[in-house]
């Protein structure tokens, strides 16, 4: 998917939701037990309830890979699932050099190879460019770049000064010679809303992937008033409010209402 093409999407939409596939095999709706694959089964049904509203879909790949051969299948069913509208992220965090490094990439975006074609993947930057190039060798896949995140280790790293700098700020700038806004986008977290409008003077056009909303308590007002731009330029996650708003029958009809809220939300922002 294209820059235009997801910006598109966004107004089309007026929502710039990303629902994270966080799917947690021991917090499945009962009744999906004795399904033949119970974790696809529950992220098709939340799909459906849900893609009319979302512009991207997360599956975190810890939760997938974690089951083994069994979950990979959940995996790749998941992604052949999704709606060829909705922009894909493996949100892997891959951060390696070299042979390695090409892949993690060949894994996430080479159809031919493990059976995945994801839009975008996420990539920890802390081994510098020939960790993230291996990536942007594939024409038209995105890297996600791990900038600013909401944990509370973020500061260990993420926040040290260097000179009049902090580490996260030199990222940002750093990663812009590598590839432009049509195919780098950055991660920060909604719980550093205060720092959003610094990362917009350094990144004006590049899309931000924000978790935090929901379950973590970032504030979509404060993320959507510092962080949007005429193209859109977020994609706001939220995973476990929306997957488990309910852990009974009804599970997807009330995921659906938690991600209507959001896209209300969203709706009015991108109108102002």
């Amino acid at each position: 998917m294209t820059y235009k093409e997801l910006s598109e999407q966004i107004f089309r939409k007026k929502s710039y939701l990303c629902v994270g596939l966080d799917t947690d095999p021991h917090k499945l709706p009962s009744h999906l037990l004795n399904e033949k694959d119970p974790v696809f089964a529950f992220n098709r049904a939340i799909i459906d309830a849900t893609a009319d509203l979302a512009v991207a879909y997360k599956p975190n790949i810890a939760f997938y890979e974690a089951q083994g051969p069994r979950g990979w299948e959940s995996l790749q069913r998941t992604l052949e699932y999704i709606p060829a509208d909705c922009f894909t992220i493996a949100d892997a965090k891959r951060g390696d050099i070299g042979n390695t490094s090409s892949l993690y990439a060949r894994t996430f975006f080479d159809p031919e190879a493990a059976g995945l074609n994801f839009d975008s993947v996420t990539v920890a930057p802390y081994m510098g460019n020939d960790s993230v190039t291996p990536f942007l060798a594939y024409e038209g896949k995105w890297v996600i770049l791990l900038a600013l995140t909401s944990n509370s280790g973020s500061a260990d790293f993420q926040r040290q000064p260097v000179g009049e700098q902090e580490l996260f700020e030199i990222v940002i700038q750093t990663a812009q010679t590598w590839a432009g806004p049509d195919r780098l986008m950055f991660v920060v977290g909604a719980t550093q809303a205060d720092e959003l409008s610094r990362i917009r003077e350094l990144a004006p056009d590049n899309f931000l992937l924000v978790p935090g909303v929901g379950a973590q308590g970032g504030s979509l007002a404060e993320v959507s008033r510092r962080g949007l731009t005429t193209a859109g330029g977020l994609l706001v996650n939220a995973s476990r409010s929306i997957l488990y708003a309910s852990s009974g029958t009804d599970f997807a009809e009330q995921a659906r209402a938690e991600a209507q809220l959001l896209q209300k939300e969203m709706a009015q922002y991108l109108s102002e």
